[in-house]
């Protein structure tokens, strides 16, 4: 099995688990990927090799990381994936994302490959909220224009053999709006392992101020805005501690923000990057997590990771009602849902949770739904019986 990964390798959370996942059921498992700090341009990794694009040294690094842009007409990704289909014969393709699912289909079918697109996310959806936000740059116009990521998404969920989705509302916009058929869809979440939730509950928090967590990248429309705006409101109202883990596109606004506000240091923190063991090991102090996204469609057609991250650590959970989060959290009791971009009533979901037994009530129900429902070993088993499944139909043909 050959995965395509657009950026330098390591680290992605989801590829290192499906590509592990796929080693464990006996897969060879290859994967390509940038090279942006002239890494070693093969490498055995414990979840399988890696083959990454070898670097034009001559050009300097700043020039060659702009030439290993990956764009689907990019000549140096065909050129890496074909000679990566030569030397290690894939039975099948996987390619993240859609930046280079054009290229990977164009070579996979020439070598009579089958193709899988593990959409993570709604690609063209992301790519037009951060342009509704404003936060879009000159090369975006060229590079990643809201139209033309649509067309490219169009062209591919036809022609690709089957479909990773991370969230049910994600394959049912794929048959409703682009016509994949259903039974090309296999919804393979963000989830985290059984054994990140086997753990005893924290006790009441008792009289001590409440901690409140995000984790992710900083920008707009996933509504951190919001978030540190009620942070301000309650400040008056009840302790309460806001631990912001990550940083991001627009991490200078909501510092302004927070300092415009008067917020303190012992009211808000910004960790900044952290690896990612260390994040989550700053998210299980706390009490609560909050997904604020904004409702909007990229986020009402994908989930993220973090939301079952914290359910696995054991908080209370606070989402927006952006469709999938909050369609998880009321299902399961795992917390409160407010109305996207109301800061006033993310603040009082905040409130209904200082209760400690009302949150403590939350975190064990989410805990125990991912013990139940919500992990990766049974992402994994669709996983590889969807690339099994092509694997099989492929050596039927040849033989």
């Amino acid at each position: 099995m050959l995965y395509v990964w657009d950026d330098e390798y390591p680290w992605d959370v989801r590829t290192e688990k499906v590509c592990a996942a796929l080693l464990e059921h006996g897969c060879d498992v290859h994967l390509v990927a940038r090279n942006p700090r002239w890494a070693p341009e093969c490498e055995r990794l414990p979840e399988g090799f890696v083959h990454r694009m070898p670097p034009w040294r001559a050009l300097g690094r700043t020039l060659d990381a702009a030439l290993a842009f990956p764009a689907f007409f990019n000549p140096r990704w065909v050129s890496l994936l074909s000679r990566t289909i030569r030397d290690v014969h894939p039975d099948v393709v996987i390619v993240r994302d859609l930046p280079l699912c054009p290229t990977a289909l164009h070579v996979a079918r020439k070598f009579g490959l089958p193709i899988v697109l593990d959409m993570a996310e709604n690609y063209p959806a992301l790519i037009r909220s951060t342009w509704d936000a404003g936060r879009h740059s000159l090369i975006d116009y060229a590079v990643r224009n809201p139209a033309a990521v649509a067309a490219v998404e169009r062209y591919c969920v036809r022609r690709v053999d089957r479909v990773l989705v991370v969230i049910e509302e994600s394959g049912e916009r794929l048959v409703r709006d682009l016509g994949v058929p259903v039974d090309h869809i296999d919804v393979v979440s963000n989830t985290p392992a059984r054994e990140r939730a086997k753990h005893a509950p924290r006790p009441l928090r008792g009289d001590r101020p409440l901690e409140v967590a995000y984790l992710g990248l900083f920008e707009i429309p996933r509504g951190i805005g919001e978030l540190i705006a009620a942070a301000a409101e309650l400040r008056d109202r009840l302790p309460v501690r806001l631990t912001l883990v990550g940083d991001g596109r627009d991490g200078e606004l909501f510092r302004a923000q927070a300092a415009g506000l008067g917020l303190s240091d012992d009211q808000i923190v910004f960790t900044g990057y952290l690896p990612h063991g260390d994040a989550l090991a700053v998210v299980a102090r706390a009490d609560v997590g909050v997904v604020p996204h904004h409702a909007v469609e990229a986020w009402n057609t994908t989930i993220p990771n973090k939301l079952f991250d914290y359910m696995a650590a054991g908080l209370a959970v606070i989402t927006s009602d952006a469709a999938p989060a909050a369609r998880i959290v009321r299902t399961t009791g795992a917390g409160e849902v407010f109305r996207a971009g109301d800061a006033r009533d993310l603040a009082n979901a905040i409130e209904r949770l200082a209760d400690p037994q009302r949150c403590a009530d939350a975190a064990q129900a989410g805990q125990a739904a991912i013990l139940r429902q919500y992990h990766w070993e049974q992402d994994a088993e669709r996983l590889v019986r969807a690339v099994t499944m092509l694997a099989r139909q492929r050596e039927s043909a040849v033989a």
